[in-house]
């Protein structure tokens, strides 16, 4: 399966548990190839708007461009959401992230294993269902 065909799935993967736990979610048509920035999910329980960023791999670590970011963190602002980054590897349950949680390298930003299991959200922390 090519990298995007997994991004995709994942995507689905996570709309499917938002609609599981009652909240609405839809993929962003275009996010990632629009002029305008836009986030890859948009999820809201008629309370709280999430914009996510969604990254998922087969290696321990994955980058993200700066721009990627600073795009998510704008447009959460202009549609008064919340911006969140959903990290994905294989064999492991999804992980939520701040952009202010995220490790910065010297060309953006990156999310690994290791951080997952260090101070990732789970799905349930992030819908603050405990």
């Amino acid at each position: 399966m090519n990298a995007k065909a997994k991004g995709s799935n994942a995507e689905r993967e996570l709309i499917g548990l938002f609609w599981a736990n009652k909240w609405s979610a839809v993929r962003v048509a275009g996010s990632g190839s629009s002029h305008y920035p836009s986030p890859d999910i948009l999820a809201s329980n008629a309370t709280r708007i999430l914009a996510i960023e969604c990254k998922s791999s087969g290696e321990l670590n994955r980058h993200l461009q700066k721009e990627q970011i600073e795009d998510l963190v704008y447009f959460a602002k202009l549609f008064g959401a919340e911006p969140w980054i959903g990290a994905r590897f294989n064999d492991m349950k999804w992980a939520f992230f701040t952009p202010e949680d995220l490790k910065r390298t010297g060309t953006g930003f990156s999310v690994s294993v290791k951080m997952v299991k260090e101070k990732g959200l789970t799905f349930e922390q992030l819908l603050g269902v405990f």
